[in-house]
């Protein structure tokens, strides 16, 4: 049975990926809690950090949503390195150059309550 880890009402996560979704840059807060260190991340793809748990039609709404240029949140349900997991509310921001094209994303996370994860539990098995 996989770890839980939840996070502290302090924790906040912020990452950044290329345009095809490799890991950039990862602050402090989300080294610690996803359990890899910084030179374990950078070049990574991000989407193979997401729980086995998570809908791949969640992960795709994500990925299209950022690809047209549009900001996405939700929840979502990620893995640690020990194969635990975490649960964080997501901003996803893309980045793009001045002719729009697409650069990369930013993601920013923070804890979501209980009640926010037992709704996105319930969503996530709906679809």
């Amino acid at each position: 049975m996989s770890r839980e880890y939840v996070l502290k009402e302090t924790d906040f996560l912020v990452f950044q990926t290329d345009a095809q979704g490799k890991i950039l840059f990862a602050n402090e807060d989300y080294c610690h809690i996803s359990g890899y260190g910084l030179d374990e991340l950078i070049g990574k793809p991000e989407n193979q950090l997401y729980h086995p748990d998570m809908p791949e039609s969640v992960c795709n709404h994500l990925r299209e949503t950022a690809k047209k240029g549009y900001a996405w949140n939700g929840y979502l349900k990620k893995r640690t390195k020990d194969e635990g997991f975490y649960w964080v509310f997501a901003m996803l921001f893309p980045m793009s150059d001045d002719s729009h094209n697409a650069t990369g994303y930013t993601m920013c996370c923070r804890k979501p309550s209980p009640e926010e994860i037992r709704s996105a539990w319930l969503l996530n098995a709906a679809v």
